[in-house]
């Protein structure tokens, strides 16, 4: 039998003439006559720059053959265009669509992506705390309630904290949302023109800025065009089982409304379920709204009529604000609230004649 012979692996050596990235960034930046920070800056695609100059870094790093280190780079500008997202309703359909593209826009913008998946196993402020290990330019939060003190911290170490179609009173933080107030008042235009006046709220998580301004919006509407508030069936959660349950608990009363408003899409689409399940014709008997406009809502099963949120727009200043906030060119950034619109479909009635009829108001 033949001998084997093995040979031990050497440990991999760098190439004794390859340079340090900081002698090499030193010596670019002595050649070209500008500063390491205007090198680095150079490389980001957000950071503030005369054009002429970064063309000028860039072309001569390409001849050379220069990358920089991001971890080094970091200690120069205090900047590592990171940008961390904090999320946690992902079975909501509306916020994994976001995601995705939200993702894309930032990548495509030059920032890195790091993710944070919030659990009730995890509480949220440690998961900020985990985000803020990586020191990000910014922290988003989707579809998650950051607490003030934890925006603060945020703040304190650095980071600005940015709200994606949510926000905090008083927190320290700035928001991209849609105009929730707004949409939902829009929706009770839309319903009372069309010859609705029993009416119904199907809430959300109580406690989130989403639900309380939509239900706000909606009431305060029903009120001046009908002179009574709609009344409210607490779902207590964004899911399409609270949806369900509420629905078929109402509908057992007997107590049918002439309409159903959701605080979303998921919601009004458990809802439907729960009229087939009871008989209920959709929409002669009851017309069903939602809020969203998730890809769900236009499946030929549903026909889902909703408030389309202006999800392309929102994302679109999410990044522009991520930019704003990494360049540090602006101290003091406004909040952006951004309208929507009504997408018609299936699930609402004109109802106009039959008011007419009853002498309704």
């Amino acid at each position: 039998m033949a001998e084997k012979h093995f040979t031990r692996r050497k440990p991999h050596r760098a190439s004794p003439d390859r340079k340090p990235d900081g002698v090499l960034s030193k010596q670019l930046a002595a050649e070209l006559g500008v500063s390491v920070s205007t090198v680095s800056r150079a490389f980001s695609s957000h950071a503030s720059i005369a054009p002429e100059t970064r063309e000028k870094v860039l072309q001569r790093a390409r001849e050379i053959g220069y990358r920089p280190n991001p971890f080094a780079r970091t200690l120069i500008t205090r900047k590592n265009d990171i940008v961390a997202i904090l999320v946690s309703d992902l079975a909501n359909p509306f916020y994994p669509a976001v995601l995705s593209l939200l993702t894309s826009s930032l990548q495509k913008a030059g920032f890195n992506v790091m993710l944070f998946a919030y659990s009730e196993a995890h509480s949220m402020d440690q998961t900020v705390c985990d985000a803020l290990r990586y020191q990000p330019d910014v922290l988003i939060a989707l579809a998650v309630t950051v607490s003030s003190q934890a925006a603060h911290r945020a703040t304190e170490a650095g980071t600005r904290v940015l709200f994606f179609n949510r926000y905090i009173p008083a927190a320290d933080a700035v928001s991209v949302t849609c105009n929730n107030i707004g949409g939902a008042a829009a929706v009770a235009d839309y319903l009372v023109d069309r010859g609705h006046r029993d009416l119904v709220y199907v809430s959300g998580h109580p406690d989130t800025t989403t639900n309380l301004d939509r239900l706000s919006g909606f009431s305060c509407r029903c009120v001046e065009r009908t002179g009574r508030a709609p009344r409210l069936v607490e779902a207590g959660e964004f899911s399409h089982g609270a949806g369900f349950a509420s629905a078929r608990a109402l509908f057992a009363q007997g107590d049918v409304p002439d309409a159903v408003f959701c605080a979303n899409d998921v919601v009004a689409l458990g809802v439907l379920d729960a009229a087939r399940e009871c008989d209920l014709d959709v929409p002669a008997r009851l017309s069903v709204v939602g809020f969203d406009n998730i890809e769900l809502a236009d499946w030929g099963s549903y026909g889902l009529t909703t408030y389309r949120q202006p999800v392309a727009e929102m994302i679109e200043a999410t990044v522009a604000m991520v930019r704003r906030i990494s360049s540090e060119l602006a101290t003091v950034i406004a909040d952006v609230v951004l309208d929507g619109g009504i997408v018609e479909r299936r699930t609402v009635a004109d109802r106009r004649s039959t008011t007419a009829g009853a002498g309704a108001p």
